[in-house]
């Protein structure tokens, strides 16, 4: 489906306005024009006047060749239409779209004037798939240029006209029965026409699944309904409360099998622990829920009940919904405790509806959290941006730096930047170390060269910062304290808006050595880096490790992601707690040790009964190993005989004792986050053994 519109030249004049410098090199980097076509309309006269209107994306300018032998038009500002007079036929009209630096994109488009009235209406009208109330309208005729619709829902409307072939899209206000009208239009005076009696719909569920909740440490977590992790047992998603006599109604619905609560015109509802039971989320930061409505619900409000010493009370917090589409909420458990809630005994939630009794929800991920614990260090350390292309750029979306981004020429050139650091202190201290010299741009009254730094971007400020982990959000407080580009803050660029006192970047750890960070230095203007931690090894792997005390983490099948031949559930991993608290230990220096400790689960190859019992040699962490990551194809290799992740039995041949013993194992490891990867080794062909392991 293609719809026309007139595209503007934001993005571009955006990037002018913010580019990293005052020369224009950048603008050989712009790409030519895209999406380059035309809309066309043709005056009902007999006069063959035809108006063709250039639309493209990234053009400065147009040109049109007519098709006819007659000149090509002269340039065409965007927006503006031009008219051409043809004669009865057919005709391959050329459109060039011209960018800011002079490169070009043309299309052809074919143009039959006709002075014929249009013949064979073929229409096609549809309600959108993934729209709530869109109506997608498509005509095709014989002698067709163009045609237009009524789509019936106000009186004395103006019709969206089109190019014949393309397709209009409207949204309703409402759902309901229209009469929509289409025109087609030729060079002729007479037109063909067509109606039809239409019912609009609205889509009243969710066609797509709330986003997957992160991978979280059991402590970091409490769920009450969620897929993702271990729900509190025996929970009633359902109790009655009387709001069955109002109306209400509820259901699991179930979208491609992923379950969802659906509560229908929502009054209030409530979630209750089993009997007896309660939760103390005292220790968590969070109320996380994600939540869908077609628009009919405008807000939820989320009550939490506890019963500290039996005696029941509630507070509530209202979130707005966005229609149509999942709305992920996080509530900080501040809100209640703020409003005298205590939390140490949560035995219910409430939900209510606003407008009451109206509307319908769809919610899931009902969970507490709290920021991931067994971080080693966060963001405390010495930080600078990675000598690299692209460490440092800006775009139009986060991930996108198109507008420029720093080469590898530049990097080597701008050297006296690239080893500025970022000092984030244990005690919430920051600091900006320049050094002698830094980037010096001419707004500071430099000449976009190594300088001598410039108060109070010279890291004299007297700076502190907070990190707020779960939000990703980490501010800078202190007049001339900053990351990346001293210019580049929350209200826009230096010196085009006032020297902040703070500036608030998001954050986000790719591993525990490297941070992607970015700022929106006004609407739409993304500087991006990527920053990583000095003194630092280069192995993500490095630390502690061991199996996630977790049902599925230990699993065998026929393909990666598939444990179907045997999965270790809940009662496999209490039965195996010898085993599950095995670590795997990878050393800065590149050592690597299995420490078992006095049991670990001794299977029947090895001498045992499948049980706890003392390790056996060589499996048993007495192997002087070593190990190699490799980040490019994600593997880490294990290098000495009885040395292992996992299961010592599964290698690259096979199992034990059906193979060699190895004297190295290689494995392929995915990052689920810094703190949580997925294992996994091929122990002879189609036989994928699987770990989840977690940094301790």
């Amino acid at each position: 489906m293609k719809i026309f519109k007139y595209t503007l030249l934001l993005a571009t004049l955006l990037f002018i306005s913010c580019s990293e410098d005052d020369n224009t090199d950048y603008v050989n980097g712009i790409a030519a024009p895209t999406n380059v076509t035309a809309k066309v309309s043709i005056s009902q006269d007999n006069t063959g006047v035809v108006n063709i209107t250039p639309l493209a994306e990234g053009a400065t300018n147009y040109t049109v060749d007519f098709g006819d032998g007659s000149a090509i038009s002269d340039l065409i500002k965007p927006g503006q239409s031009i008219a051409h007079t043809y004669a009865e036929g057919s005709y391959d009209v050329i459109v060039t779209a011209i960018g800011l630096n002079d490169k070009k994109t043309a299309t052809t488009q074919n143009i039959e004037v006709s002075f014929n009235s249009p013949e064979n209406l073929v229409v096609t009208i549809e309600n959108d798939a993934a729209v709530s109330k869109q109506v997608n309208v498509t005509a095709d005729a014989d002698f067709a240029l163009a045609y237009k619709v009524y789509f019936g829902e106000t009186e004395g409307e103006e019709p969206i006209e089109t190019t014949i072939g393309e397709t209009i899209s409207y949204t309703y206000q409402e759902a309901g029965t229209y009469t929509i009208k289409i025109v087609a239009m030729s060079a002729a005076i007479a037109t063909t026409d067509y109606e039809e009696e239409f019912v609009v719909t609205a889509i009243v569920q969710p066609l797509n699944s709330a986003a997957t909740p992160p991978s979280r440490n059991p402590e970091d977590v409490i769920s009450i309904y969620s897929a993702a992790y271990e729900d509190v047992a025996g929970t009633n998603y359902f109790p009655d409360w009387g709001q069955g006599g109002q109306g209400s109604g509820w259901t699991e619905f179930s979208l491609n099998g992923d379950t969802m609560l659906q509560y229908i015109n929502l009054s209030y509802q409530g979630i209750a622990l089993a009997d007896g039971t309660s939760v103390d989320v005292s220790q968590m930061e969070y109320l996380h829920l994600d939540v869908w409505t077609a628009g009919d619900i405008t807000s939820l409000e989320t009550s939490l009940i506890n019963n500290a010493s039996g005696t029941t009370t509630e507070a509530p917090v209202s979130s707005s919904l966005t229609a149509g589409e999942w709305t992920t909420i996080d509530i900080p458990l501040s809100d209640y405790i703020d409003q005298g809630l205590t939390v140490s005994e949560i035995f219910q939630l409430k939900f209510v509806g606003e407008p009451w009794a109206t509307g319908t929800v769809f919610i899931d991920n009902i969970y507490f959290y709290k920021a991931p614990s067994n971080v080693p260090e966060g963001l405390v350390g010495t930080w600078k941006l990675a000598q690299e292309a692209g460490s440092l750029g800006v775009g139009p979306n986060p991930g996108d730096i198109s507008w420029f981004n720093c080469d590898a020429d530049c990097v080597d050139l701008r050297a006296c930047y690239y080893d500025d650091t970022y000092i984030f202190g244990s005690d919430g201290s920051f600091t900006n170390n320049l050094g002698a010299e830094s980037w010096i741009e001419g707004w500071q009254g430099g000449s976009d060269s190594c300088g001598v730094p410039v108060a109070p971007y010279d890291g004299s400020a007297a700076a502190t910062y907070t990190y707020n982990e779960a939000a990703g959000e980490v501010t800078i407080n202190g007049t001339g304290a900053y990351i990346g580009l001293a210019k580049a803050n929350n209200q826009g660029e230096l010196p085009n808006v006032a020297v902040p006192s703070s500036i608030t970047y998001k954050v986000s750890f790719t591993d525990i050595n490297t941070i992607e960070i970015y700022v929106e230095a006004g609407s739409g203007v993304f500087w991006q880096y990527k920053l990583v931690r000095e003194g630092a090894v280069t192995s993500p792997v490095t630390g502690t490790w061991k199996l996630a005390e977790e049902a599925g983490a230990l699993g065998v099948g026929p393909s990666v992601g598939d444990i179907s031949w045997f999965s270790c559930d809940a009662d496999c991993v209490d039965l195996r707690a010898c085993y599950y608290d095995d670590t795997y230990v990878f050393g800065a220096d590149g050592s690597f040790s299995n420490n078992l400790g006095a049991e670990s689960w001794i299977e029947g190859w090895q001498g045992g009964s499948d049980s706890c019992g003392a390790p056996v040699a060589p499996y048993d962490g007495s192997a002087a190993a070593t190990y190699v990551y490799d980040a490019e194809t994600g593997t880490v290799t294990i290098n000495g005989t009885g040395a292992y992740i996992g299961l010592a039995k599964a290698n690259n041949q096979g199992e034990l004792p059906n193979v060699a013993v190895p004297s190295s194992i290689t494995y392929t490891a995915t990052f689920i986050d810094a703190n949580t990867m997925s294992v996994y080794v091929e122990a002879g062909s189609g036989v994928f053994w699987q770990y989840k392991l977690v940094r301790i």
